[in-house]
């Protein structure tokens, strides 16, 4: 599912009704069940199957964190548009949008990683696209084409195209983006969010102007971590 909505707060929860709600509903639904489990089992203690329902929304809610980030300075750098583990550095085609050659950066992003997605260059949006899928484990490079997602088209100041892709996941099934063709991003703005993790992509033209600075299995941050050096 891909939503537009917007976040209430660009800096440190941005969906805070989101995350109440979210954390309400699973901590509530865990604690009921703790207690009908417990009273079941002859428990004395029937109350003590709340104790996972406290920790549950904690949890919940730092889903939805959106720490501040501060981009390091120099031209031409392109930053990672999540945070988690490199998965994936490979040459394909992205017929889409940069419609030729490309070279892909997969990011997975983990229950445990900062879900909010992030500008990789400054430029203006020039084309989405929302493409239906399935739901398959995101850390399989199946997922990048069969798995639902959202594409944004990034036009760089100096003309470049890139290209990043929000995918869902087996968990991860609710992709946010809350840009639009003709707006201006900075590098490092926060363009969207995959709730519950998943996998994000970035892909630039290999037209041999563009050196790749990270290796997979490397951990990126999103509006920090440089991944590559446009030359």
């Amino acid at each position: 599912m891909v939503s537009d909505d917007r976040p209430d707060d660009h800096r440190i929860l941005p969906y805070g009704k989101a995350a109440i709600r979210a954390a309400a509903c699973l901590g509530g639904g865990i604690g009921a069940a703790g207690v009908i489990a417990a009273v079941a089992a002859g428990s004395a203690w029937p109350l003590a199957g709340l104790v996972p329902a406290a920790a549950v929304p904690a949890f919940v809610v730092s889903f939805f964190r959106n720490p501040r980030r501060h981009p390091p300075a120099g031209d031409g750098l392109a930053l990672a548009p999540a945070d988690g583990r490199i998965v994936c550095i490979d040459e394909c085609r992205e017929e889409s949008f940069i419609a030729g050659p490309a070279i892909r950066i997969g990011i997975f992003m983990s229950v445990f990683d900062v879900h909010a997605n992030r500008a990789p260059c400054a430029g203006r949006v020039a084309w989405t696209e929302h493409r239906p899928g399935g739901y398959r484990n995101a850390m399989r490079a199946r997922a990048s084409q069969e798995n639902e997602s959202n594409a944004i088209g990034l036009v760089r100041p100096g003309g470049g195209r890139v290209v990043v892709r929000q995918i869902a996941g087996a968990i991860a099934r609710r992709i946010v983006c809350i840009v639009r063709p003709d707006v201006a991003v900075s590098q490092g703005e926060m363009i969207g969010m995959i709730k519950f993790g998943s996998r994000t992509e970035l892909y630039v033209p290999a037209d041999g102007r563009f050196e790749v600075r990270v290796r997979t299995g490397d951990r990126a941050r999103a509006g920090e971590t440089v991944l590559g050096v446009w030359r």
